[in-house]
This record gives structure tokens, sequence and C-alpha cells, in this order.
């Protein structure tokens, strides 16, 4: 009869979960959950998923399978009021037609190559031409424009995700070699989310991955980032030409406005007269963190981003050897977002995680170059807290 009783006793308790998670929820972790749900079908007729991730703090993110993009963060603010950080979109024709590329993974290679050109082995390779006479985030149609496919379900004691996995073919926007990636998206109950990027090739190519989210900590939609504090762990950054490449020279940040290693408000050197703002209409520049060598691949802290309001912060570390700091200077006004308020210059900011732009044509850049029995791996976290009124990272 004991024996009975328990059985009767799982059997309603299985029942009772399951009527109250309903068909879309898988109870994931003891404190997450993940929610799976339809988001879409592409102009080519490919259905899209949308992926919900909590933890047990009730943070939230949610991801798409189209580009991997994240299309929202919800975390709280100082008295534990919950807002969404990231700009997006509620819907996936805006995100096939107008995106520039918010919450997505961007490649093969993140940022921006010199006239599309680079060699490898004293072979010369051309890529298509999609930020005037340079190439830009993997060209026309990047990783941020391809559906990837859910691989698995993370279910971890302190943390919930997925894995997300593309096969780029040989030749795919003109680069060599077929590219196999995975990225990983976890949350955890740290209230962090842990991204880590995997690829192999079958031939001589270069890749440089990336998540290009852009923040505004007030909410998204609540206006500017002038008085977002940021800190940056770097001594040096790569100034850029006329075209936004990188010269090849590595500058000392020291006495200029890219001076972010004590924490200072955004806004301070935004509308500067420095020859390198006037350039990039703001920020839009590469910093190199602060390492022993190129080779080191441990995992550093690299930023901070502070919004004294809201209390929130967000910290970044990463095993990557730069970051790319833009200021939202080409948002116009002509995107409308979740909260069906327009974008407009300075809205939000990207913290790209990466190696160099154009890197393959400076020999003192870090390599990009990835060879058949290489493994790329890399590893970004963002984590968020809430800190008290007076504070600087």
């Amino acid at each position: 009869m004991k024996i009975l009783s328990r059985i009767f006793f799982v059997a309603v308790a299985m029942s009772l979960l399951i009527a109250l998670v309903g068909p879309g929820v898988k109870p994931a972790s003891a404190s997450g959950t993940i929610v799976v749900q339809p988001y879409g079908v592409t102009a080519d007729g490919i259905p899209v998923d949308e992926y919900t991730l909590t933890n047990a703090h009730h943070m939230e993110v949610k991801i798409i399978t189209y580009g991997g993009i994240i299309t929202s963060i919800k975390v709280p603010d100082r008295k534990g009021n919950f807002k969404n950080v990231a700009l997006g979109f509620d819907n996936l024709q805006d995100y096939e037609t107008k995106s520039p590329y918010f919450g997505c993974i961007t490649g093969r290679y993140a940022n921006r190559i010199a006239g599309g050109k680079f060699s490898i082995d004293g072979d010369e390779y051309q890529l298509d031409l999609n930020n005037g006479p340079n190439h830009l985030h993997g060209g026309f149609k990047g990783f941020d424009k391809q559906v990837w496919e859910v691989t698995q379900q993370i279910n971890e004691p302190d943390a919930v995700g997925i894995v997300l996995h593309y096969l780029s073919p040989d030749g795919d926007q003109k680069y060599p070699g077929a590219l196999d990636t995975y990225v990983t998206y976890r949350l955890t109950d740290k209230n962090a989310i842990r991204i880590d990027y995997l690829a192999t090739t079958d031939a001589p190519t270069i890749v440089n991955l990336t998540n290009h989210t852009y923040w505004n900590l007030k909410g998204e939609g609540e206006g500017d980032i002038d008085d977002h504090v940021l800190k940056l762990n770097a001594n040096r950054y790569t100034p850029d030409d006329e075209t936004l490449i990188p010269t090849g020279e590595i500058a000392l940040v020291k006495w200029t406005p890219f001076d972010f290693r004590k924490a200072k408000k955004i806004s301070l050197g935004m509308r500067s007269n420095d020859p390198q703002i006037v350039i990039g209409l703001g920020y839009d520049h590469n910093w190199v963190l602060n390492r022993p060598s190129f080779d080191d691949k441990s995992l550093i802290y690299a930023a901070s981003l502070y919004e004294q309001k809201s209390g929130r912060l967000l910290e970044i570390w990463t095993t990557e050897p730069g970051i790319q700091f833009y200021s939202g200077n080409f948002l116009d006004g002509t995107l409308y977002g979740t909260s069906h308020r327009a974008y407009r210059q300075g809205d939000a900011l990207a913290l790209e995680t990466q190696h160099f732009p154009d890197s393959p044509n400076h020999d003192n850049f870090p390599s990009t170059v990835l060879r058949p029995g290489e493994t790329y791996q890399t590893t970004t976290i963002f984590k968020f807290k809430v800190m008290p009124p007076i504070w600087l990272p």
C-alpha cells in the first residue's frame, strides 16, 4: 500500500507540474526555466523560434534563432523594478530588413576589413564591400542573417541556456573554408550572461566573433546614454583612418578623450573636437585590453558601465584582446524598437569584445587566422549588479 501511495503521489505531482508550466515551458534547473515558442517565419520560409531564459532572481533573456539575436534582457533597478536594457525590435521582419546588428552574433569577421581584402599563405581573398569601401561584420549576409539551429538546452543547477550551431559553407560571403560554429548562451543565477564561442575549419580562414547588443541601462527607449559612466581596462587604443579602419598604430589613451581608465561620463568625450571623435561621429573605436601579451587568453575584467539613477551596473569579462566601444552614432531616428519609440543618435552603446578590426592586414595585431586542426574558442561574460546612489566603478 505504501508503494502504491507513493506512485499515486508522484503521478499527481507530475500532472500538476505539467498543468502549471504548460506545453511551451520546460522546467530547466532547480532555479531557472526555458520557454520555447515560435517567433516568425523568414522571407525565405524558414521558421524562427524564440527562447526565453529566466533565472532564480527573475532576470530574463530572450534569444531568437535568427542571427542568434538577444532581443531583450530584463534586469532589476535599485528598487527592484525590471526593465529591458537591450535595444531591439518586436518582430522578425524588422530584424531581416532594418536591423543595425541589434543583439546578434556577428561574423564570420566582426568589425571592418579594409577594402574587403586579406591574404593567407600568399592567397588573396576579396570579400564583399558592404560598408562604403570596406567589409563589415561578415558581409551582406553574415552570421546575423542566418537561422541557427539549437542543438542543446542547458539545464544546470545554477544556470540555463542554449547551444546554437551554424555551419558556414566554403565560400560563404566569399570566405575560404567551411566554418563549423557553436555559440553557447548561459544565464546564471548570479545574474550573468555567459557567451562561449567555438569554431573549427577545414581550410585556412579568418574568424572574429562577437555579440552586438546595444545597451541602455536606463531602459530600452528611455533616451540617450550621455550620463552612463564607463570604465575600460585599457591603456591603449587603435586610431582609425577616415573610413574607420585602424591605421596600424597602437596609441596611448592618456591625455585623449579615449582615456576611460578611470570611470567617467560618456558625454564628456562624445562631442569632443578630437580628430578621432570627428571621424567616428563619436566613439567607434577598438581599445587594447591590458594583458601581459596578445598570447594571453585568460578571462580578464574588460569594462564597467553604470547608470546612476537606476543603479544598474554592467561588468564585462572576456578572453578577447580588444573591445569596441560604439556610441550609437548612426542611429538616426528612423528605427522604432520594442517600446515603439524612435532610436536616435546616442540612444544606446555597444561594447563588443573582439580581436582588432582589420587584423588580417596588420602584422602587429593579434592574428585572426584559423587553420584545420585548430579550435577558435573565446568567452565573454556580462555581469549585472545593482549599486547604491553614490558609487563609481
